[in-house]
């Protein structure tokens, strides 16, 4: 599936998908700016990428979820610990049929970032990286971001291979930050 596809059936999971990225473009990995090419541009889970730059824990606030079957899907935002301060938006789609029904309802719970319960369960992973996007954000993400329009910022598209598999496909946002 090319980026575009990938980027639409995601942000279709959702009502108001339509309004979350007012355009989105494919960016080679080389050619990412600073500092988005540091947060966006490895094979590491986002939770402890973005605590590592924001120099913070994180917190997730699901904004929308389902269940269908064994298909669990969320819209979250990251915020730094115990603020209000968002520094990404995500959606992911998780196969829980190849995580242990302790990852799943840990996950369900919703309390702690994906990314977080993966490690702390130790499970199997490789986060596979699919496009690395510049993104002008739609007016959903620019009220999450509180910022303006005609600002720029930059995602990713990954796939999480759990225990050998691909259980979760992602995609992740970064919070508007200054270019270097």
């Amino acid at each position: 599936m090319n980026p575009q596809d990938e980027l639409n059936a995601l942000t279709e999971l959702f009502p108001g998908g339509d309004k979350l990225i007012a355009s989105a473009e494919h960016v080679p990995s080389a050619l990412t700016p600073e500092p988005y090419k540091r947060l966006l541009v490895h094979d590491q889970h986002m939770t402890v990428t973005m605590e590592d730059f924001h120099e913070s824990p994180v917190d997730v606030r699901i904004l929308d979820q389902r269940l269908d079957d064994e298909t669990y899907s969320r819209k979250i935002l990251l915020l730094k610990s115990g603020t209000e301060s968002v520094v990404q938006f995500g959606i992911v789609r998780f196969n829980f049929a190849y995580v242990t029904q302790r990852v799943r309802e840990e996950i369900l719970e919703g309390r702690t970032p994906m990314g977080r319960v993966l490690i702390t369960h130790n499970v199997l992973r490789h986060i596979d990286l699919g496009a690395i996007l510049r993104i002008a954000p739609g007016e959903e993400l620019q009220k999450y971001f509180q910022s303006a329009p005609g600002d720029v910022t930059y995602g990713r598209m990954a796939t999480i291979f759990c225990n050998h598999q691909p259980a979760v496909d992602l995609l992740e946002i970064s919070a508007p930050l200054p270019t270097e």
